[in-house]
């Protein structure tokens, strides 16, 4: 007897079988919440290559356009600077290797991302993921901090990196962080209230685990982020927002002595870098320094995909480490080599030159341009009465107010591309966490290039439909 798939959806309950496209997706994250042993490829970035084969089967079968002209120019414009630079690779392995890597983050994962997220609902779905990784791994965090089994910070391992390890501190602060953006924009939104009353008290959980994370870079970003997100929605729900989270800091480091001097001493650092940096910043300067002179050699195209480790010391100075240390979280004492400037810009500017830093850094304006403008239209027409969007009144009610259940999407989206664009000042790709920055710039290239605010617009009184995404037009 042979099983045919397309039954499965009278196999399931109508709601949960029209979610099956968006699973492969929502498995990435789930992955990551599973403990990694070594470095180099984990299960996620093999999931992630069967995700891509599994939308290209989809397309085949269903026999459609895979990407909107706009969407295919936007997320293929890396692919110049790409090509460029993977010729230039000081080896063939190199080129190649460097070459998928890039592929996979900034245009494979993202199109798949385009592709299987077909609506809101599945949008919120994928949302929710990030911050149920978040929360696993924030509580493995603050486990580590409690029990004094995370990675070594200042001779005691305290520091929170969850099941990321200490090879890879900066794995939970990008999990949580992330996480912690969902939860503040679907928070802001007009979702329903359980939805909203369970994203706010997830935010206010996040908050601790990012602290013990003790990331600056991270810290940064996600504050200047929620800023804008909360900016948004209104200066009054800004400033009472801004009260009660210095209130629970209060609280929590005045009140309950969490992380009181550890925390004080790296927020104090944050403002000492110029004056007094500690060596990791002297290491990070210098490094941006070595990543500035391989560009002035190559201005154009770069050293090569993978090329920074064979030409920093070409152009660091003595200044520089011999790497960093860790220690703990299971992990041996060990030193780390520092193979990146830790600056996305510079690494794409030393490695791929002006050409693949315009083609790459043109993308993400373009999507956070269009993003941008579509959250303002929308919010615009939440106010304008008869042309707002809603999703119409419960079966069974009279038609009331209109809402904004986009609203939340646009949040969350222009939000986690924000982030992005932030904290890539302080660090760049790496390790098993960048499977959320590529999932995160398909969220943020749906909202932008899934349509206008007209797909969301439904009038008063109508049971809206599902709005398709780019890959159904």
């Amino acid at each position: 007897m042979s099983l045919d798939p397309a039954p499965l959806p009278f196999l399931l309950p109508r709601r949960a079988a029209g979610l099956v496209p968006v699973l492969p997706l929502v498995a990435l994250p789930a992955l990551l919440a599973l403990p990694l042993t070594h470095d180099g490829a984990g299960p996620a970035d093999v999931v992630s290559g069967l995700v891509v084969v599994y939308c290209v089967i989809r397309l085949l079968r269903e026999r459609r356009r895979p990407l909107s002209p706009t969407a295919a120019v936007v997320l293929g414009l890396p692919v110049v600077g790409l090509a460029l630079a993977a010729m230039g690779a000081s080896s063939p392995e190199a080129g190649f290797t460097g070459l998928c890597r890039y592929l996979q983050v900034f245009v494979l994962v993202p199109a798949a991302v385009l592709i299987l997220v077909r609506d809101r609902t599945d949008f919120r779905v994928l949302a929710w993921s990030f911050v149920g990784l978040a929360l696993w791994q924030g509580a493995v965090g603050v486990h580590q901090y409690v029990t004094g089994t995370g990675a070594s910070y200042q001779g005691e391992e305290v520091r929170a990196v969850g099941t990321f390890g200490a090879h890879d501190v900066m794995g939970m602060a990008t999990a949580v962080s992330l996480g912690l953006v969902c939860a503040v924009g679907i928070a802001l939104g007009r979702a329903a209230v359980w939805q909203r009353l369970t994203a706010t008290g997830c935010a206010v959980t996040l908050l601790l685990p990012l602290a013990l994370s003790f990331s600056r870079g991270a810290w940064i970003a996600t504050a200047l982020t929620c800023a804008v997100q909360l900016v948004l929605t209104g200066l009054r729900r800004t400033l009472k927002v801004a009260l009660a989270v210095a209130a629970a800091g209060v609280v929590l480091t005045g009140g309950f002595g969490i992380g009181t001097a550890q925390l004080q001493e790296r927020i104090d650092s944050i403002a000492r870098v110029g004056d007094a940096p500690d060596q990791s910043v002297v290491d990070r300067y210098t490094l941006w320094a070595s990543a500035g002179g391989m560009w002035r050699e190559q201005p154009l195209t770069g050293v090569g995909l993978k090329g920074f480790p064979e030409y920093r010391d070409g152009h660091a100075t003595l200044a520089l480490s011999s790497g960093s240390e860790i220690a703990g979280a299971g992990t041996d004492y060990r030193k780390q080599a520092l193979l990146s400037p830790h600056n996305m810009y510079l690494l794409v500017l030393s490695e791929q030159g002006l050409i693949g830093l315009l083609a790459l850094v043109g993308g993400w304006l373009a999507l956070l341009v269009g993003g941008g403008r579509r959250l303002l239209r929308l919010r615009g027409y939440g106010r304008g009465g008869e042309g707002a969007c809603g999703d119409g009144p419960e079966p069974g009610r009279e038609p009331g107010p209109v809402r904004e259940p986009a609203l939340d999407c646009g949040l969350v989206a222009c939000g986690l591309l924000l982030w992005l664009l932030t904290d890539f000042v302080y660090g760049d790709i790496g390790g098993p966490s960048t499977m959320l920055i590529a999932l995160s710039l398909g969220l943020a290239a749906w909202w932008a290039l899934a349509g206008g605010e007209r797909r969301d617009a439904v009038p008063r009184g109508a049971v809206p439909e599902r709005v398709e995404g780019v890959a159904a037009r």
